[in-house]
């Protein structure tokens, strides 16, 4: 045992004095196995910082206050809550639909809320929280923001908000933002800044974020500063607003707020979030929520186990890559030391020597790399954790380290190191001391048992892939089979090397010499061209995969609007600004002609669309019963057989496949004439004729009722009740004509005006659709944003630009990416193999060969195991993207049957092409290559250096 230590610690003793005495090689290897070891380090850390502590996330939710209160939503009725505080459900579920609801009689309240303050404990103080959504004006227009009423000042509410710069708000004049508010509207602290409508302005004086929301974008001010004002001017104006609902409240209380304190305040209908139940829960058999419920709910997912097979193929990929690109740098190595290695043999030493002193050099450079790697890691986690802080959205508790995780990663920096000196260690031990001594290389011969197991791998993975992406949904079939077939491409390379050589008669003089001389030194050839093999591969899997998403968006997008058409619709003031944005349009626009859309409206008040205040009407198109699909009831949709619901579910009465039309009316019925025809891009006849002799035109099928188009005038929409199916109204019945061959883009129908006078029914401005006679320019549409801030007014507007292909970019970068790898890879085989091959390069020089022979053998050197590596690669990496693509393919038939047979409407046909991105493999079969050559050749000294006798 003894003897064993003894001769280890010898051992390492070599290797270490051989990696301070070859510096170059050994820092090269270091760092390709301490990058990664760093990055999952940082991931590591970074990870482990962003998982908050239980306490930790209640400071950031109430504060430094005990508990937070607020409405159930069930208007006063009891609710039993889990003790988290994220589920309520009502105790007596047929009160769930607010028929029982208390009336707290607080003026435009939701009847399903309740003060929470009828909760509050004796001697309990409490701050409110409290928030809207509003318009705020910023420097090029309108923002709609969270303005948020909470006193942050307060030691009650510590925690929440953490101040950056500044302070909070002091005064009722002022306000904080959020530094992403303060990003997205372009204003500083000191600005000052009004929200539409109201008259009152505020002073920004302080900067904060949310500590686990830093992207929201949020304004606070004092509790009764701007709610109640904003939403009573927006009234004021008809405009749309929030209804005033109450505020949940921060709560002290003397002691801590209990379990029992909690299941009080439920039976009025009020939750809580409380800090000592969140932190000492209550057993399950104690929550009445649980004991109804059979226990909390268990929320699981598939998407755990994708990942963590996608983290463990990605480390075990990366391990291989590295081995891969590791093992020659050792194989030279011990080749270069092949004479200290045959003076240990000399003296007694055995193969066992051998091997320990190359394995030696793996664990002394995998033990560096796994220091450097993990404390590069920790440091670069500290020293990015604002931009890792954005990157997660939230602030970190602190950085958390694990020692056991780190210790982990560190340990496979050392096994990464071990196994990639493990075939050169074999190798050198087997090597004879004579030959060792006098420098000779002996005869390489090419193993059979490998390629044999290697292509036995290729079969079974193959199979595998094929059998999961035909007989199975589950994509990790098809990635298992392509990555055992892959790893026996691999084992497979040194024989494919040695194929690649028969090429080498139709090759002039220098590619023959580069090829010959690849396939005599497969040991060294062969990793490099496995590692470019295993990275192209995975590049062309993603980019095969990426390809044909971006096919099937392309196919399945569905334009809004005819390509070029804008749309521009203003509901926030019933068109008082609708001509001066129109003439904006105009101005910024190339604009070739205007077609303008009204909307039909009722009721005592000219309010904007969709509204449900008092006064406010609506008209609405009435589905006939014949033609209402049977399966919107899924009650009734139960009672049908299988057969019936796949034939409703084929049927026109429930086919929603219509788009959102880009003016929005309410049934996307508008009014208009041929002018809206023609921006639509219907060249019907039929429907120009119909418009112009006042017919109603119809392309919604449904809404069709034997030549009419029926619609129901309901005078105040605040009295409806929710859930009521028919409201009540009077119902007009227009003239229609069916055209069911053009395409409406999601609209309905349309009305000319002057069959909307003869029902009777008024009509207001809704917006215009402009034809541009070419696609706007980027800096028009900005132009235009801009005037169109200027109006002050609420503008929804659209551009049909088509579809946008965002893979493109990913395309582009996966090609460069594997490009990178590639070339990387194949410069440090070209870099050993001139290492190697000094004895060749003099042979060339003394038989008369030019100087820049040594050049372009290099170069041709680095291109051909490019090359072969390329072309390996992308045969290996289309079947796991086919496979995966056929997988989906699979399980999108299977949704889609299932949804046809349970009656789900408006499922939609499954389409999943097959895509393979030629340019993307163009670009890597000759680009490359042809790159690496060039790349190596300018790297290359055209002379020789001058050796020693002993080395020639």
């Amino acid at each position: 045992m003894a003897a064993r230590v003894n001769s280890w610690r010898a051992a390492v003793r070599i290797a270490r004095r051989d990696a301070l005495r070859y510096r170059g090689r050994s820092v090269l290897v270091l760092l390709m196995i301490a990058l990664p070891i760093m990055g999952v380090s940082a991931a590591d850390i970074t990870v482990r910082s962003s998982q908050l502590t239980e306490e930790q996330k209640v400071d950031r939710d109430v504060g430094a206050a005990d508990a937070r209160l607020l409405s159930a939503g069930q208007g006063g009725q009891p609710v039993l809550q889990s003790p988290s505080g994220d589920e309520y459900e009502p105790v007596h579920q047929e009160a769930a639909d607010g028929t029982g609801a208390e009336d707290t009689g607080a003026v435009g309240t939701d009847d399903f809320d309740v003060d929470p303050k009828v909760a509050l404990p004796a001697g309990a103080h409490w701050l409110t929280d409290d928030d809207t959504y509003a318009a705020i004006r910023t420097r090029t227009g309108l923002l709609y923001t969270t303005v948020r009423e909470l006193k942050a000042a307060d030691p009650l509410a510590a925690g929440i908000m953490a101040l950056d710069r500044g302070r909070f708000p002091a005064a009722p004049d002022e306000m904080a933002a959020t530094n992403a508010f303060l990003k997205s509207s372009g204003l500083h602290v000191g600005s000052r800044v009004t929200a539409y409508g109201l008259g009152r302005g505020y002073r920004i004086v302080g900067a904060y974020d949310l500590p686990s929301q830093l992207d929201t974008e949020q304004l606070n001010t004092l509790p009764g500063t701007f709610i109640k004002p904003y939403l009573a001017a927006r009234q004021a104006i008809g405009a749309s607003a929030d209804t005033l609902r109450p505020p949940s409240y921060l709560v002290a209380v003397p002691g801590d707020f209990t379990w029992a304190m909690v299941q009080r305040a439920n039976t009025l209908g009020v939750g809580v979030d409380s800090r000592e139940v969140r932190l000492h829960p209550p057993a399950d058999s104690e929550v009445p929520l649980y004991r109804r419920n059979g226990g909390p709910r268990a929320f699981t997912s598939d998407d755990n186990t994708a990942v963590i097979a996608a983290g463990a193929t990605t480390v075990g990929l990366a391990m291989l890559e590295i081995c891969l690109l590791a093992g020659p740098a050792f194989a030279v190595g011990a080749r270069r030391s092949q004479r200290q290695l045959g003076l240990v043999g000399a003296n007694g030493g055995d193969r066992r020597h051998i091997r320990a002193i190359v394995l030696a050099g793996g664990l002394v450079i995998g033990v560096a790399a796994a220091v450097v790697g993990t404390l590069a890691g920790a440091l670069l986690t500290v020293v990015l954790r604002g931009p890792l802080e954005n990157s997660v959205g939230q602030r970190f508790g602190g950085i958390e380290v694990r020692p056991l995780e780190l210790l982990g990663i560190a340990a496979l920096a050392v096994l990464t190191g071990l196994l990639a000196a493990v075939v050169p260690a074999v190798t050198s031990s087997r090597q004879s001391v004579l030959a060792s001594l006098t420098g000779r290389r002996g005869v390489r011969r090419t193993g059979r048992t490998l390629p044999v197991i290697g292509l036995g791998a290729v079969c079974l993975g193959a199979g595998i892939a094929v059998f999961g992406s035909l007989r199975t949904r589950n994509p990790l079939a098809v990635g298992f089979g392509s990555g055992v077939a892959e790893l026996g491409l691999v084992a497979m390379t040194p024989v494919l090397v040695g194929a690649f050589g028969r090429l080498g008669k139709w090759l002039p003089l220098v590619p023959r010499l580069a090829l010959r001389d690849a396939v005599r030194n497969r040991g060294r050839t062969a990793p490099a061209v496995a590692a470019v093999l295993a990275a192209v591969a995975g590049t062309v899997a993603v980019a095969t995969f990426a390809a044909s998403q971006d096919r099937q968006d392309r196919d399945t997008y569905e334009a809004r609007a005819p390509h070029g058409v804008f749309a521009l619709s203003i509901g926030s003031d019933q068109g008082r600004e609708l001509g001066a944005a129109r003439t904006a349009v105009a101005k910024e626009l190339p604009v070739a002609a205007r077609a303008d859309v009204f909307r039909l409206t009722t009721g005592a008040r000219t309010c904007d669309q969709f509204s449900s205040q008092p006064g406010c009407g609506s008209v609405q198109p009435v589905t006939p019963k014949a033609n209402q699909c049977p399966l919107d009831d899924m009650e009734q949709a139960q009672r049908f057989t299988a057969a019936q619901r796949r034939a409703f579910f084929l049927s026109w009465r429930c086919d929603y496949s219509s788009v959102a039309p880009v003016i929005s009316a309410e049934g996307d019925v508008v009014v208009g004439g041929p002018d809206v025809l023609r921006a639509l891009g219907i060249g019907d006849a039929a429907a120009r004729t119909a418009l112009a002799r006042g017919e109603t035109v119809v392309f919604n099928r449904p809404l069709f009722d034997r030549g009419t188009l029926k619609l129901r005038l309901v005078a105040d929409t605040s009295k409806v009740v929710p859930g009521d199916s028919e409201p009540q109204g009077p119902v007009k019945a227009l003239p229609a004509r069916l055209i069911t061959s053009a395409q409406a883009y999601g609209v309905a129908a349309i009305v000319p005006q002057q069959a909307a006078r003869a029902a009777g029914i008024r009509t207001v401005p809704l917006g215009s659709l402009f034809t541009t006679s070419r696609m706007p320019t980027s800096a028009e549409r900005q132009a235009l944003t801009g005037d169109l801030a200027k109006l002050g007014t609420e503008t929804t507007t659209y551009l049909e630009r088509g579809f946008q292909s965002t893979n493109s970019v990913v395309l582009l970068a996966l090609g460069l990416f594997a490009g990178l790898v590639t070339v990387g890879a194949a410069g440090i085989a070209t870099g050993l193999a001139q290492a190697d091959a000094q004895p060749d390069l003099r042979t060339l020089a003394a038989v008369g060969a030019a100087p820049r022979v040594r050049r372009t053998l290099s170069g041709f050197q680095c291109g051909v195991i490019a090359a072969m590596g390329v072309i390996l690669g992308t045969a290996a990496g289309v079947l796991p993207a086919i496979g995966l693509r056929r997988t989906e393919r699979q399980r999108s038939w299977h949704d889609y049957r299932q949804a046809m047979e349970q009656g789900w409407a408006g499922s939609r046909v499954p389409h999943v092409p097959i895509v393979v991105p030629w340019g993307t493999l163009a670009l890597l079969l000759v680009m490359v290559p042809l790159g690496a050559m060039l790349l190596a050749a300018l790297v290359t000294r055209s002379r020789a250096e001058i050796g020693r006798r002993a080395e020639a």
